[in-house]
Order: structure tokens, then sequence, then C-alpha cells
């Protein structure tokens, strides 16, 4: 399924604005196109990190040796190197909606009897991993600690990648602070890298988080059952699907994640079966209504707010 020219256009053209809009960020004189090109780039990396992430399912240029030693380099550069990316994404896909082990690569889920019956430290821990401003700053949060530093302390020798993503991110630091300043440092590095993992965070949150998700125990489960309904489809403008690379077309990456993102529209429009997914959006109303989603009421069968025995 995969075009070898367009593929690598996707992937060339949206390195050459991003590289174009950190050199505005750098070279721009007046600060109000500074920051616009700071916030352009931002989402410019966060396009890039979805085209990375295909590429990594093997969904864009798979026989491409170059194309994989390009993307590995771009996961460093992003705080998502391939070792951990590929480990904990893959069990994610394998484990997405059950109510056990779907804490690897996801965000944990916990039942509300679990919930209830867990020590107040656990409770701590599981509430603040699903905490909103977790989320929001998951440039610190998710992405340093959960994907780099985390991961190295636990199994260096496995992923010595993480400690090189984070050398070359504090050697990216020093390099805008010494030549252009603290001002340039955070238009260039702190700013886009905290709108990309932002943006990112919560996307991958309320796309198996959101009011109408399923979750089961091993008995209920299926792949296709997991991928059609605990995975939404998310509604955006045009603009925002192609700075998000239609990852709100998640219940059909789910089913088959290697079809390429520039063909998930395709897909949607061509199979019926695919046109009544479980649906969310960006708008602030829907963002709250996830965020409340605290865990899994199994009487219910429906994601809930905190318990309120638990308050």
């Amino acid at each position: 399924m995969d075009s070898t020219a367009k593929s690598w256009w996707c992937i060339l053209s949206t390195t050459a604005l991003l590289a174009a809009a950190v050199a505005g960020t750098l070279l721009l004189s007046h600060f109000a196109f500074k920051l616009a090109c700071s916030v352009l780039s931002g989402l410019l990396l966060l396009r890039l990190f979805v085209i990375y992430h295909d590429q990594q399912h093997n969904a864009l240029l798979p026989k491409s040796k170059l194309a994989e030693w390009l993307m590995r380099g771009f996961g460093l550069l992003a705080l998502s190197p391939s070792s951990i990316w590929r480990s904990s994404h893959n069990h994610h896909h394998h484990h997405n909606s059950k109510i056990k082990g779907s804490h690897i690569g996801s965000f944990p889920i916990m039942t509300k009897d679990h919930f209830l019956k867990a020590s107040k430290s656990a409770r701590w821990i599981y509430l603040f991993m699903r905490h909103p401003l977790t989320i929001l700053f998951g440039y610190l949060t998710v992405f340093l600690h959960g994907m780099c530093l985390r991961p190295f302390v636990t199994k260096p020798r496995e992923h010595l990648d993480c400690l090189l993503a984070l050398l070359v991110h504090a050697g990216i630091a020093a390099l805008l602070l010494v030549k252009f300043g603290w001002l340039a440092w955070l238009l260039a590095q702190v700013i886009p890298h905290f709108i990309t993992y932002a943006i990112g965070s919560y996307l991958f949150y309320a796309q198996h988080n959101f009011p109408d998700v399923s979750f089961y125990d091993k008995a209920g489960w299926t792949y296709e059952r997991a991928a059609l309904e605990s995975s939404s489809y998310m509604k955006t403008g045009r603009l925002m699907a192609w700075f998000t690379a239609n990852i709100g077309y998640h219940h059909i990456h789910h089913l088959n994640a290697r079809i390429p993102f520039y063909r998930l529209p395709e897909v949607l429009r061509e199979i019926p079966e695919l046109q009544k997914p479980k649906v969310t959006s960006l708008h602030p109303r829907e963002i709250l209504r996830c965020l409340r989603l605290k865990v899994w009421d199994v009487e219910l069968q429906r994601m809930v707010g905190l318990p309120d025995s638990a308050h």
C-alpha cells in the first residue's frame, strides 16, 4: 500500500519545512515572527513524529535502509529512540484495551474496585500518570523521563540509544544557549517540544480514553474488537489533520498499522464497516469529558470519574 515517491515526499517536504521554521526562529529579527516560527516548528515536529511512527510500523518505506537510519536519527532528536518506541508501541498495539497488561506503552487503566482497594501510594501514582498536567507536560513526563531516562536506567544495555537521545538533546540545548542565548533556546527547542508532546500526549490519551471506549478482560478481547471499540476516530479540521498526519483515524490504524497515514482517509471512504466509529474531537468540551475519565466501572461497562469514596 506504500507509495515510495509519496512517502519520500512526505518525509523530505516536512523535514524541509521544519528546518525552515527553525531557521526562521533563530534568524528573523522581529519577536512576533520568531514566535510564529517557534509554534510552527512544534506543529511540524508533531507531523514528522507521526510519520516516524508510521515508518517504525513499516507502513512507510519498509525496505529502505536509508529511511530506517534517517528515522532512527529522528527518533533520537525527538526523544523517542527506536529501541524503546518499537517495543513499547508494539506492545500497546497487541494489548490495546486489555484491563491487565495495557499500561506498557499507554496510559494505565484500573477498574473501580481495584482502585478502591489500592494503597494510597498506588492510587497517587495512577492518578499522577493520568493527570491533565502530566499530559500537558508530556515533554518532561512522557518523553524525557518515560521514553529516555527511565528505560536507560532500567535496562541500560538494551536502551543505549535512550542515553544517546538525552545527550543529543542536552548538546543541542548547550549549543543554542552558547551561540544564540536563552531566548533562542526557549523558542527553538523548549516551546516546539512542549507543543509537540503536549498535543501528542493528549492525542494518545484521548484516542484510548474517551466516554464510549470499551475495555475487556482476556476472555472478551480480540484484536479487531479492540481496534474498532477501544480506539477513537478523532475528527479534526483539514489543517490539524495535516499536522497530525491523520493519526485521528486511529481505529483504522489499530486495525492495520501497515496502512500509510496518507491512505487512511481513502480506507474510511471505501469500507462501509469502518464508517461508524466511536468519535471524539479537539473541542474543549470533548477534551474535558475525556480528561475527567479515571477508572473502568465493570458493572456499568464504561469509564467513569473518580469514585466518591476515593475523595
